[in-house]
This record gives structure tokens, C-alpha cells and sequence, in this order.
């Protein structure tokens, strides 16, 4: 986090989902630069200087009769943020293969060694999510493949692609922290294939890939699956991630209206990361 002065939101959410996923994609597209989910819900932070008393009038699920949200809000002290995550930032590895760590972690035996500083920025692995995509990535190959890591977060989908001999590479988020994050991991990791940009999915106009990665939620998928698909090459493959086992049904319905195939499914503690092809 910069030194700018924040103003920290509290939102309790009943039931949690799916109102937190869409809670925090209406609240990124309102301004809020980073979310941290909790029990009760999210904690969401915007620059004070970013805030007025209007803009969560344009967070539509806060008037929904389907969702009980209260909140509350207070300025955030100035923070040391590097010091907080390394209090509770452990290393991973992934399936003894792939590790993601700090640069303060001892380096491992692993094939691939992976190293952020993550700030507040999603993505770490320890996510259920990143975790599955990272073995996505591991059991294919992409190596001289064009890769799309869609809602980057930290960038590391994009640094293991690279890792693995993928380029070019475009890693995107709407996130300005996101994008700054990916940016900083990238040159630490000496990634020389990465292109970082700021922004969604209107980015895609005119692009193509032969691998695309989305983690990001249910609804921004089914939102985007469409450009997804048409930014996709036939017989590329697509990895999606970001809901819950009970989403499946309503993702791969969307996917096979755009000629997407199911090929693999992982779980892990009900979320779901699929693996699809292009016809």
C-alpha cells in the first residue's frame, strides 16, 4: 500500500455467498482497490482522497432483498503493510513441485520457485483457487504457447507460465494495486515474457492466445466468458477458477454456448477449477 491515507470498510454479509463474490466485483468496479474476505464477509480499502458519500449507490447488491449487508467504516492508521503480511505470510508448495514464498523464505527444492511480496494483493496461492490453477498449469504444457492470465492479482500464474517456457504473455487486472503488484513480482522474478496491463476484459479486442487463465468469480466469468472464447484459438485450452463446486452446472452451460469443452475438474474444499477446450 502507498502512503496515501485509506478508509477501511467492514461488510457483514448473509448469506456469504454468493453475495461476497459479487459484493467485491461491484465494489472494485466503484473504486475500492483491495479486499481482504473474512468470516463475516470483506474488508475493502479505498484511497480517502477517492471517496464520496455516493459512491456505494453504485453497488447494486447493497439494496438487494436477496442479501443482508451492513457495514461499517473507519481511516486507516498509517500501516508498515510489508511488516503485517510477513507476519502472517507462510510459503507454499504445490503438489512438492511448484513453491511460492517471500524473499525472506529460505529457498526450496522445487522445480519451480516462485517469489512475492504480495502486499494486499490476491493471489498468494494459499487461496484454494490460485492453489488448483497453479496444478492446472503444472499437469500442461505451454511451453511456446501465448498465455492470457486474466485478474492477475499478484501475477504468479503468469511468472509459473513463464517458468515454463510460455510467450508471450499478458497478465491483466482492473485493480491499479493488482497491476502495480504484478508489475514489481514479475521484474523479481526476472520475467522477460510478462506484459502487465491495467484494466478487463475490453483489453481482448483483437488478441488471441492459445492459453487463457481466469480466476476471478462467478459472475465476472459469465459476464466475460463470451470475449474469453473469441480471444481464445481453436483448440486452446481455457482454465477457469474463482467459484464453488455448485456453480459448475451454470459455467460449462455458458462454455458450451461458445463451443468450449470440459476437459478436467479439480476440487478443493468445495471451490472448483475447470479445464476447457476450444472445438
Amino acid at each position: 500500500m502507498s502512503n496515501n491515507i485509506y478508509l477501511g470498510f467492514y461488510f457483514n454479509v448473509k448469506p456469504l455467498q454468493p453475495a461476497t463474490d459479487i459484493l467485491i466485483a461491484e465494489l472494485g468496479y466503484a473504486g475500492y482497490e483491495s479486499f481482504v474476505e473474512t468470516e463475516q464477509g470483506v474488508t475493502a480499502y479505498i484511497q480517502k482522497e477517492e471517496w464520496d458519500e455516493h459512491i456505494l449507490d453504485e453497488v447494486q447488491i447493497l439494496n438487494s432483498s436477496e442479501f443482508e449487508i451492513s457495514y461499517t467504516f473507519e481511516e486507516i492508521e498509517q500501516t508498515n503493510w510489508n511488516e503485517e503480511w510477513e507476519k502472517n505470510f507462510n510459503p507454499i508448495v504445490v503438489d512438492d513441485c511448484c513453491s511460492v514464498r517471500a524473499p525472506f523464505h529460505e529457498k526450496p527444492n522445487t522445480a519451480y520457485d516462485i517469489v512475492i511480496e504480495p502486499k494486499m494483493s490476491f493471489g498468494t496461492g494459499h487461496h484454494e483457487t490460485t492453489h488448483m490453477m497453479i496444478q492446472h498449469l503444472l499437469n500442461n504444457d505451454v511451453k511456446g504457447k501465448s498465455v492470457l492470465d486474466m485478474g492477475c492479482g499478484t501475477g504468479v500464474l503468469a511468472i509459473l507460465s513463464e517458468m515454463k517456457g510460455a510467450k508471450p504473455i499478458d497478465a491483466i487486472d482492473y485493480d491499479n494495486w493488482c497491476y502495480l503488484n504484478s508489475l514489481e513480482n514479475v521484474e523479481r522474478n526476472h520475467c522477460e515474457h510478462i506484459t502487465v496491463l491495467e484494466g478487463d476484459a475490453h483489453l481482448l479486442e483483437g488478441k488471441q492466445y492459445d492459453v487463457i487463465i481466469a480466476n476471478i468469480n462467478r459472475n465476472i466469468l459469465l459476464q466475460d466468458l463470451k470475449v474469453y472464447a473469441k480471444a481464445l484459438h481453436n483448440k486452446g485450452t481455457i482454465f477457469l477458477s474463482g467459484f464453488y463446486k455448485e456453480d459448475i452446472p451454470i459455467i460449462v452451460a455458458e462454455c458450451q454456448e461458445h463451443d468450449l469443452k470440459l476437459v478436467e475438474t479439480l476440487e478443493r474444499n468445495n471451490w472448483v477449477a475447470l479445464q476447457l477446450e476450444k472445438a
